[in-house]
């Protein structure tokens, strides 16, 4: 195990900037629009390869993966609504979700009424554009907030939707650190969303930060972040790695890692993978407020990466659950809606997840019956000591006595109710005092 302190490491930016860096990373990309497929996917990657390492694969359309087949490539270029006057009363150009996304070409005249069908608004929040998709079978339209509906006036309308929907491939983006082992950790978030800041965008800054503080230092685990269009690229990743994957031993999907709502940890399928217990146990002594739910298969990509022919120890770790705030698949989610503070909140709560998997063990006290005069060796001060120092102390003694060569340090910060990064703490003492010795059976 590295003997860099992986938490310390990883939380070397406290000044607020990394947010602000996250934040602008969102803001440059919000007005790419990006679908499963297609150029303004290729521009999203290309982008974050800018930051991080990337290998770029592209899968042609028409290869099986698993039960599926990757789809045409789609592109687009413009799209609008004109009225009779000439104006553009639904424009592309102003916002990604204006059209259904994966919308087959159109260039045609037609009425009010025959248009209708084609838009898509929500009546409850009549403000907002709607997010809606047309992936796997052929259709076009167009979103406005209902408010803008009610505005168009019967007569005729100039319809255009200036995309292409042929074959070509599906791309998607793979950053490997390589670690002391090849035990992999699996990082993964989508990219195939169009200007929709905390679902999608969010995860993405977080994940890229993340990567290169990983970069910066030594760690036990090789971690493999994952950029790919939601189902359809996990589905392909699966299908091309089915191998590999086995090799998984811990993972998480990000999403909604922006907006300013509580923590909410989906577990894995297993419910009780070393992953969920990690995210679970610092959550708890962060002090934040946070949901942990359990697994069920709908969502984002865990859903995939848990299915049951693969069963990888893959949650999904979010602010705000998907589906569940108004903002959700709308226009609302914008730049406004994610702030730096919370996706630095949100990087550090990973910081501390990685910290716990990347230094649990079992350890052996060595010296076992009764307990070690920890005094002489400079580890104990007694009653004369801080509220602090009397808690190190505590872990001290935890750590000795559920030291057996059966308990691994996050059973011991458990069953403590202490934070994983005090224990740890207490063990790098113990061990440079020759008290500890890690066991070789973890």
């Amino acid at each position: 195990m590295p003997d860099v302190k992986i938490a310390e490491a990883l939380l070397m930016d406290t000044t607020g900037a990394a947010g602000e860096r996250m934040h602008a990373l969102i803001a440059s990309l919000y007005p790419i629009c990006r679908s499963i497929t297609g150029d303004g996917l290729r521009e999203t990657l290309a982008r974050i390869g800018e930051r991080i390492p990337l290998a770029i694969s592209e899968v042609p359309t028409g290869t099986p993966v698993l039960d599926w087949t990757v789809p045409r490539e789609w592109n687009i270029r413009d799209a609008y609504v004109k009225s009779a006057a000439g104006e553009r009363v639904i424009d592309f150009g102003r916002h990604t979700l204006h059209v259904l996304n994966y919308s087959v070409p159109i260039h045609a005249r037609m009425s009010l009424d025959a248009l209708r069908p084609h838009l898509h608004t929500l009546p409850d929040q009549p403000g907002l554009i709607p997010y809606r998709t047309s992936y796997y079978r052929d259709a076009w339209g167009f979103c406005l907030a209902h408010n803008d509906l009610l505005k168009l006036q019967a007569g005729e309308y100039e319809v255009c939707i200036d995309s292409t929907l042929q074959p070509g491939s599906l791309t998607y983006g793979e950053c490997v650190l390589q670690g002391e082992t090849e035990d992999e950790v699996l990082i993964s978030c989508h990219v195939c969303h169009p200007s929709l800041a905390d679902d999608n965008l969010s995860g993405i800054a977080v994940a890229i930060e993340l990567a290169q503080r990983l970069m910066a230092q030594p760690h036990h685990f090789t971690y493999r972040f994952l950029f790919i269009p939601g189902t359809i690229g996990a589905i392909t990743w699966l299908a091309r790695n089915e191998a590999r994957a086995p090799q998984v031993k811990h993972g998480l999907v990000l999403t909604c890692v922006g907006d300013a709502g509580a923590f909410t940890y989906k577990r894995s399928r297993r419910g009780d993978a070393a992953i969920d217990r990690a995210v679970a146990h610092v959550l708890a002594q962060s002090g934040h407020p946070h949901r942990i739910i359990d697994f069920f298969p709908y969502g984002y990509d865990e859903r995939q990466y848990c299915s049951p022919g693969f069963d990888l120890p893959v949650g999904c770790f979010m602010r705000s659950q998907h589906g569940t705030f108004p903002e959700y698949h709308t226009s609302a989610d914008n730049l406004n809606f994610v702030k730096p503070a919370a996706l630095e909140q949100s990087l550090d709560m990973l910081c501390a997840v990685i910290d716990v998997i990347e230094r649990d063990g079992v350890y052996i006290n060595l010296s076992p019956k009764g307990e070690p005069q920890l005094g002489k060796r400079g580890l104990y001060e007694g009653l004369g000591a801080g509220a602090d120092r009397r808690q190190y102390e505590l872990a001290l003694l935890w750590v000795l006595n559920q030291s057996d060569g059966r308990h691994s340090l996050l059973d011991i910060a458990e069953r403590a109710a202490m934070p994983f990064s005090l224990v740890a703490r207490a063990t790098d003492a113990l061990e440079k005092a020759n008290l500890l010795k890690r066991s070789d059976t973890t």
